[in-house]
């Protein structure tokens, strides 16, 4: 199903019985809520998952630069889950969409019942990081626009994505990406991107969410940003997928849906 949310500007994929416990589960910078639709199949018997278009991508509208920041679109995503389903919702979230989430079960607590983060970060320690970062982000959204094929050759040539690339369904996920539009990627680069954030990280100890962490075993910066946001309490565990990178949902979609399963289960 599909659902168009004029109050809030979201499209909206669904699947599942609403009488169920929900799931609002957020892709990553260049998806698109269809990202989760072979999850959601399997997930249908016991799970309604709700699977947002983010601001700027699939056939959501562009965040607006003039009055949107990161914080603000948080809110709406809040909002949007009171309109999704009447009681709070598990949370999971990838890469951009796990700094989003984060933020969520930070902020509004109430409104969620775990938070599953997926290749994802609490944002940028220090300020000058964030500044740096807004520096290399702007250069990024120059390319978006600029020539959007070549900005995706050289994106899906980054390390971290090396295992996506050899992996079958490569080629029908870089065609479902080339849908999107570019000058809506670049205005939610400039405010959904890791130099926008605020820092989370002295705000883990907050958390009071059901939480774990998934990290591909050959994505080594999300495996160390895991183990330490384990020290800090954030999530009594982390989960490392063998042979994984940065895409662990996709590279092995059945030890993914295996351990996020355990995951739900386990939340009282």
């Amino acid at each position: 199903m599909f659902i168009e949310t004029s109050s809030t500007g979201y499209s909206v994929h669904s699947c599942g019985n609403s009488t169920n416990q929900g799931i609002l589960l957020l892709h990553g910078f260049l998806g698109s809520g269809a990202d989760w639709q072979f999850h959601a199949e399997q997930l249908r018997g016991s799970y309604c998952c709700f699977m947002p278009d983010l601001p700027g991508h699939g056939t959501s509208p562009a965040p607006d630069p003039t009055c949107d920041t990161f914080e603000t679109v948080c809110s709406s995503l809040s909002e949007l889950s009171d309109i999704l389903h009447p009681e709070p919702l598990h949370l999971v979230g990838y890469s951009m969409g796990g700094r989003l989430a984060l933020y969520l079960a930070l902020r509004y607590p109430e409104r969620f019942r775990s938070i599953l983060l997926i290749s994802s970060s609490p944002g940028l320690k220090t300020p000058e990081e964030r500044a740096l970062r807004r520096e290399s982000d702007e250069k990024l959204s120059a390319d978006i626009t600029r020539d959007f094929e070549v900005f995706l050759d050289k994106w899906y040539n980054l390390p971290l994505f090396s295992p996506l690339k050899n992996h079958p369904l490569f080629p029908s996920i870089l065609e479902q990406r080339r849908k999107n539009n570019p000058a809506g990627l670049a205005a939610s680069l400039r405010i959904l991107g890791t130099g926008h954030q605020p820092s989370l990280w002295g705000r883990l100890t907050e958390n009071r969410l059901p939480a774990t962490f998934f990290a591909g075993e050959k994505d080594l910066k999300y495996v160390e940003i895991g183990r330490q946001m384990v020290n800090l309490s954030f999530c009594p565990e982390m989960v490392v997928f063998p042979g994984c990178g940065h895409t662990l949902h996709t590279e092995n979609r059945q030890l993914f849906l295996e351990h996020m399963l355990a995951f739900l289960e386990s939340v009282p």
